[in-house]
């Protein structure tokens, strides 16, 4: 892209810039005209209008050389522009050049490397041809000597009889082995009518309460209020065999010494 400087860009513009003054004088020259002003006067008004005649030829002849000089400019950077581009051409045709050799260098080695490929495969895959052969008879004459001709229905009934002693033994076994019985661990408060309840002979009284699957533990008197004290007894049960429901009930029973039975925990074993 050629840039052109403001002298070039005026050389193509055909403007006349002196004309305001040239329009001065002729203004001038007519109100003398008319007024018919004195010698002096005249004089004056006359130079005025030479001095704006030469300024106007100046101007027009400045106009006239600058296209001459304009063009002179911009072939010369056309020129150099052009002799820029040649070199840059050329540059651009050894790159090329470059890169068709490499292809044409790489292009001879890819079909030599191609051709001798098969030849390879060839030789491994013909070497392993004996060995599967000789595979496939050594498994052909496995599969002869496993052939009974003259087998017989005993060794099945021997392997039916050796499985059915087996599950029984496990049976046996399985059923002497004792069974995981569930306890509970439960302490209980046990409540007198009054602070005049004998605690020694309900103690007696509950501990006389027998059951498969119950075992008394230890007790103590724990303080209520006002003198009175509450009976709290430990028992283990077997879930199976003893219900909870069932012993609260019996001790309660006991109606001359006990008032009211609560469970204070109540823990599995």
């Amino acid at each position: 892209m050629v840039n052109y400087t403001a002298t070039e860009a005026l050389s193509h513009e055909s403007v006349w810039y002196e004309k305001f003054r040239y329009e001065d004088a002729e203004r001038h020259l007519q109100e003398y005209l008319a007024k018919g002003s004195s010698g002096a006067s005249s004089c004056s008004v006359v130079a005025e209008i030479m001095k704006a005649r030469d300024q106007i030829k100046n101007s027009l002849a400045a106009v006239e050389d600058l296209p001459s000089s304009g063009s002179a400019v911009l072939s010369s950077n056309l020129t150099s522009r052009l002799q820029q581009l040649e070199e840059e051409n050329k540059d651009l045709k050894k790159v090329t050049d470059d890169l068709r050799s490499l292809v044409l260098s790489l292009e001879s080695r890819v079909k030599n490397l191609e051709s001798s490929k098969p030849a390879s495969q060839a030789q491994v895959s013909t070497a392993p041809k004996p060995v599967a052969s000789e595979v496939k008879a050594t498994a052909a004459d496995d599969d002869d000597d496993d052939v009974d001709l003259f087998g017989s229905d005993d060794e099945d009934e021997e392997a039916e009889r050796i499985k059915q002693e087996r599950v029984a033994a496990y049976a046996a076994k399985k059923s002497k082995k004792p069974a995981l019985i569930a306890k509970s661990n439960i302490i209980l408060d046990v409540k007198p009518w009054d602070d005049e309840t004998d605690m020694a002979e309900m103690e007696r009284r509950v501990r006389e309460i027998k059951s498969d699957g119950l075992l008394w533990g230890t007790s103590k008197l724990v303080p209520l209020a006002y003198g009175i004290k509450k009976l709290q007894i430990s028992t283990v049960v077997e879930d199976d065999k003893v219900s909870v429901d069932w012993l609260t009930e019996t001790i309660q029973e006991i109606e001359d010494l006990v008032q009211s039975v609560d469970i204070a925990a109540f823990n599995k074993i």
